[in-house]
């Protein structure tokens, strides 16, 4: 939240790569480097989901705010 407005970060982007034969978008989903601010929560539930998940690794982990 940014005062009364709602921000929302990509934290995974599709990336298209071409098309098949029959004409249906081929891609991945790739992850944008951003940790969602709701890790503590999921993690409180029983989630653990690793940083790598994210695209980050061991000297990079970014979150919208651009805390390290």
């Amino acid at each position: 939240m940014e005062g009364d407005t709602v921000v929302m970060s990509e934290i995974f982007r599709f990336k298209e790569t071409g098309t098949d034969p029959e004409g249906r978008v081929l891609g991945e989903i790739r992850p944008t480097g951003l940790r969602p601010m709701f890790g503590h929560q999921l993690e409180a539930a029983g989630f653990k989901l690793p940083p790598e998940m994210f695209g980050a690794d061991a000297l990079t982990l970014r979150s919208p705010q651009g805390r390290r």
